[in-house]
């Protein structure tokens, strides 16, 4: 039991303890948010089956889950909707992407009040739409006009949100100045010296954009976002953007740290000048169209990933499916659709396989079963992995203010 306890605990060692609280914390909800936090022991734990053996490699998002699925605004200032979080992304078999995706959907079952049937069906009808999209070997993407259903419901929702609006709920107005919400939830307070760090990055990088004034820092706070990355040196950054104070911009500085599923693969990587490199460039290669600011940068003699500030309501509200089963098949069904064109747009790059294989790979059906049956017992493993840590959690092997004293 206590094995489990130690090993997210040296995987977590060294990140700022009051925001590691807080993800220790939420794993502690349910298994699927521990299964959002541990993607290093989804991988450790992965068994080494047969159906990887002919699975191509390709480049993952390697935190495939319900979750880590968003609409953003693009550099070409459209929005999409498309997996939007790369920071385990690796050359690695397609099937590791998919068999996470769907131990997500049978471990958050639960938390969506979804039978075992159900989840189940979602499955099937996941790997069939995944199996499809790279059979048909052309990679497309969801903008609001080809949006459907309650990823629709989610490009409405934001057509409907100014700016304005957008940095009211992560802002005060002082007069005519904004300061970030520094509210525990969103937000923590930043020290001076770490504020003056990031102020002085900030303006040697704008020094080199074609704009400098539009990335003059008004405000700096540490960012919680997520669940896996909680913890890593995170900063909110609002800056001069388009003018004060409705045009104001919030960019997101985030550590990048190595991928915990290259461990666990037998695929050669590539050398990567740093990990941010690693995060940014696969993330170029797979999205239809990169996030806004994106960028690979150095802070601190340290790696991190700088890009527009995605907020975490800018997700499908999947609760929201009104036990009306085809408006979570559809959404789930974009998932791997999304995932399998992401795939298919990067291929042939670095040793990762092209689109004939993929093709190929996708007209089979023999991976299909094998995969919905290695996902079901990587649900049994979660959930027992859970288990253990939360009788660890409850024993107060995680109280970081225990450990402080």
């Amino acid at each position: 039991m206590s094995d489990i306890a130690q090993i997210i605990a040296s995987f977590n060692a060294g990140r700022d303890p009051e925001r590691l609280a807080m993800k220790y914390k939420l794993m502690r909800g349910s298994p699927f948010v521990f299964l959002r936090g541990t993607c290093h022991l989804f991988y450790a734990r992965l068994p080494h089956d047969k159906v990887f053996d002919e699975a191509p490699p390709v480049w993952i998002c390697g935190d495939m889950h319900l979750e880590n699925f968003g609409s953003y605004k693009a550099d070409n200032r459209l929005i999409y909707f498309d997996n939007n979080d790369f920071d385990e992304a690796c050359l690695a078999p397609n099937l590791y992407e998919l068999v996470r995706l769907l131990t997500s959907v049978l471990v958050g079952a639960s938390d969506l009040n979804l039978s075992r049937a159900q989840a189940l069906a979602l499955c099937h009808t996941a790997v069939d739409a995944y199996g499809a999209a790279l059979a048909f070997g052309k990679s497309r993407w969801i903008e609001p006009e080809t949006s459907t259903g309650m990823v629709r419901d989610l490009f409405d929702a934001l057509a409907r949100r100014s700016r304005a609006a957008h940095l009211d709920r992560r802002t005060v107005l002082k007069g005519k100045t904004r300061v970030l919400k520094v509210d525990g939830k969103k937000a923590l307070p930043v020290s001076d010296e770490a504020r003056a760090a990031v102020t002085d990055f900030m303006y040697k990088f704008a020094a080199g954009e074609p704009n400098p004034d539009f990335y003059r820092i008004i405000d700096v706070a540490r960012r919680i976002a997520g669940t896996g990355s909680l913890g890593v040196d995170r900063y909110v950054i609002l800056v001069e953007g388009k003018g004060s104070p409705d045009g104001n911009y919030l960019i997101d500085l985030k550590e990048a740290l190595p991928s915990s599923v290259t461990p666990h693969v037998r695929t050669v990587q590539p050398k990567w000048q740093s990990e941010a490199q690693r995060v940014v460039e696969i993330q170029r290669r797979n999205q239809a169209v990169s996030q806004a600011f994106l960028h690979a940068v150095d802070f601190n003699q340290r790696s991190y990933v700088l890009r527009s500030l995605q907020p975490s309501e800018d997700r499908v509200a999947l609760s929201d499916w009104d036990g009306k089963l085809p408006r979570l098949e559809e959404v789930v069904n974009s998932m791997a659709e999304l995932s399998a064109w992401g795939q298919l747009r990067s291929g042939g790059r670095q040793k990762s396989s092209i689109a004939d294989e993929l093709i190929a790979f996708g007209n089979r059906r023999d991976w299909q079963l094998p995969l919905i049956e290695l996902a079901t017992q990587c649900e049994v493993q979660v959930n027992a992995d859970w288990k253990a840590y939360c009788e660890a959690y409850d024993r107060g092997a995680f109280d970081l203010t225990a450990k402080k004293s």
